[in-house]
């Protein structure tokens, strides 16, 4: 069995965790820059290639403009997403719009900002016109071709999934978009989520340059892009190998050549969307045990809980766990580790083997880059907690301060006498114990 190990000593986390109350996510910038330049190494073989970050794994403008000054595009779903990259100075073909069931406004929000919009269904051409002066010079259009070899518990078979049109729909939007004056396509597909194989990228690019190239034979249609979207997934178990992206890259340059080549299509741009794949690995969520309990089994109660992190709850996603300052002992004991939540399925682990634990212990829960901070909700009244990023040089920056009691309660000012608790009942004596 292989080994997760901090990116961070446990010296360090116990003075960060001295200065940043627990619970607290923390990023590592050296490990999310060498993941991002890897990836542009691995497809540079492709001229026009780009790499959309996927802003919906990581939404931290800090972490964003890190990725913005490397040279990545943002791949936004929502209005406020729109607006992230707007905040950001992000305009035009650095925006991939990619989105589903999407309301008429946020298309006229990425029309605006000249973002490469991405048509989850054939009837949402009419929204976009609706909504548009003149019609965009470039389209992209979603494919779900049904079958597919890769599937998993988080995505499912692309037939039972919601994203995309058939390859039927496909054509006939591309025939009536090139009728309206549409000059140049891409073609995209959201196929699986959090592959741990070098082969779904290759899988999945040989199926688009297939059809990229039957556009190009039978419609006449230029196909400038063909965006691989994310999936690529990360090792969360100690026992699975990671991904390579090389090889990985190296298989859609394999396919790039046995498909668009001989169609004379040999300048054709690949798109990425990986969010996952880039800051998952380099991110935790450090929290602190603060009760033991044992009853039918052994609990470990700690000050973060699902509205931190949701994935174990939602997905029975697993998160390796390392106890802080304990990572050499044996891992002899069994614990679930659970939050305040008023559910039972609030736990960031079940049955795990760890080393004996006790309150005051600090755990370090690994991969929580992507898909962690931004699935977190206020159910219970419980708040949202800081995101901190650890710098190369071994400083730390607060990037986003944790949620107070005033946040949750902001949104409530209009309803009328609510304001602040009754100043009379601060500062009354606690009663005596019996």
């Amino acid at each position: 069995m292989g080994r997760k190990t901090p990116f961070a000593t446990a010296r360090q986390l116990e003075d960060i965790a001295s200065t940043y109350p627990t619970p607290f996510y923390l990023y590592d910038e050296a490990g999310i820059r060498s993941t991002a330049q890897s990836v542009l190494d691995a497809f540079s073989w492709n001229p026009g290639y780009r790499e959309f970050y996927a802003v919906k794994a990581c939404p931290n403008p800090r972490i964003i403009q890190m990725l913005l000054d490397m040279g990545f595009g943002l791949d936004v779903s929502s209005e406020c997403e729109l607006q992230m990259a707007e905040r950001l100075g992000v305009r035009g073909e650095k925006i991939m719009f990619s989105s589903n069931d999407t309301p008429s406004q946020e298309f006229a929000h990425a029309a605006r900002l000249g973002a490469t919009i991405n048509l989850d269904d054939v009837t949402h051409i009419d929204t976009l016109l609706d909504v548009v002066d003149e019609v965009p010079r470039t389209v992209s259009l979603r494919l779900n071709p049904g079958e597919f070899p890769f599937a998993n518990g988080i995505f499912g078979k692309p037939s039972e999934a919601k994203f995309g049109m058939t390859e039927e729909q496909l054509f006939d939007a591309v025939r009536r978009l090139m009728g309206l004056g549409v000059r140049d396509f891409g073609i995209h597909a959201l196929l699986a989520s959090n592959t741990v194989t070098n082969e779904y990228y290759p899988t999945l690019a040989r199926t688009l340059f297939d059809v990229a190239a039957r556009l190009h034979e039978r419609l006449g249609a230029h196909v400038t892009f063909v965006n691989l979207s994310g999936g690529v997934g990360i090792d969360y178990r100690p026992e699975e190998r990671p991904n390579d992206i090389f090889a990985i890259a190296e298989g859609v340059r394999r396919a790039y050549e046995d498909v668009l080549a001989p169609a004379g299509m040999g300048d054709v741009s690949v798109y990425t969307e990986m969010g996952r794949f880039i800051t998952g690995p380099h991110g935790a969520l450090v929290t602190r045990v603060i009760h033991e309990k044992h009853i039918y089994h052994d609990y470990l109660g700690v000050d973060a809980c699902a509205s931190d992190l949701m994935r174990p709850m939602l997905y029975d996603a697993y998160h390796h766990i390392t106890v802080v300052g304990h990572e050499g002992e044996p891992a002899d004991h069994v614990y679930d580790v659970t939050g305040a939540l008023c559910e039972n399925s609030d736990r960031l682990a079940n049955a795990r083997p760890l080393p004996e634990c006790h309150p005051g212990d600090l755990l370090f829960i690994h991969d929580t880059g992507a898909h962690g901070h931004c699935m977190g909700y206020n159910y219970n009244g419980r708040l949202r907690h800081a995101e901190l990023l650890l710098h190369e040089d071994g400083s730390v920056e607060m990037i986003r301060r944790a949620e107070t009691p005033e946040d949750y309660f902001a949104t409530l000012d209009v309803l009328e006498g609510w304001g602040a608790p009754a100043a009379e009942s601060a500062g009354k004596a606690k009663p005596a114990r019996p």
